[in-house]
């Protein structure tokens, strides 16, 4: 319970517990409960979403989803997103990249890569049915922060310490199947074809850290934030061409 309480309160402004210092071994644990925690997430989403179809049309619901979606993660990812655009956008040496990354300032490359993430998360977000959006925002958040154990665990830390080291170091034995478990149970609520939004956020991860590697010579905490950003908004970009390819065939 603990762990599940410490990966809460680092992945989203939800506290639930009194105690704001933690050791390496306890953020170890708390990788295990990456994906429970997005499902918890992309519930508060779904529901927000369905209850302002009530009183918005599908762009304001939208805008405020994704308002919202950023205040709860309390912008811990987009930090991310921003500082890895900065970094590997900035044409640099590998060295120089990882200051970048390391700098809390936000330069233009992170300001318009944000811009962008968000118009685009809106766009795509009120493209969607009600029906298909809300089980998207349930999906969505929980296939991609299993994806994050592909970033943890199959690629190497491009530092000699820092929070990735604690979750490789201090993970409970067999991590990502346990989180596998965890990450199958929105299967309840969404159906089978969550399996697809599954199964392509383990691809987008894949890809994205294989190019991040490249450049990096391993991945961050930054870049584990930059490829949660990435996925989600390509994971919405997907439903919308599903479902439109769905109404032409029919």
């Amino acid at each position: 319970m603990k762990a599940f309480l410490i990966a809460l309160q680092f992945l989203s402004r939800i506290h639930l517990a009194s105690q704001e210092v933690w050791t390496d071994e306890d953020f170890g644990r708390s990788v295990l409960f990456f994906p429970l925690v997005g499902l918890v997430i992309g519930l508060l989403l779904s529901a927000l979403y369905g209850a302002l179809s009530f009183i918005l049309d599908p762009f304001g619901r939208a805008v405020l989803v994704v308002a919202f979606w950023f205040y709860l993660t309390g912008g811990l990812h987009a930090d991310g997103y921003m500082d890895t655009a900065d970094g590997l956008f900035s044409g640099r040496s590998r060295e120089r990249m990882l200051e970048i990354l390391k700098d809390s300032r936000v330069g233009s490359g992170g300001v318009m890569a944000f811009v962008f993430l968000v118009l685009l998360k809106v766009t795509f977000l009120s493209q969607l049915e009600p029906k298909a959006a809300m089980l998207s925002l349930v999906a969505v958040p929980a296939a991609v922060r299993f994806g994050t154990l592909i970033s943890i665990f199959q690629f190497p830390y491009a530092r000699k310490e820092g929070l990735g080291k604690a979750f490789v170091t201090y993970a409970p034995p067999h991590t990502t199947a346990k989180a596998l478990v965890l990450a199958l149970l929105p299967v309840f609520l969404c159906g089978p074809f969550y399996l697809a939004f599954l199964g392509a956020a383990m691809i987008l991860s894949l890809w994205a850290n294989l190019g991040i590697s490249r450049k990096l010579g391993g991945v961050t905490g930054d870049t584990y934030g930059a490829v949660i950003e990435g996925s989600e908004m390509v994971l919405l970009l997907l439903v919308v061409i599903g479902s439109k390819a769905v109404h032409f065939l029919l």
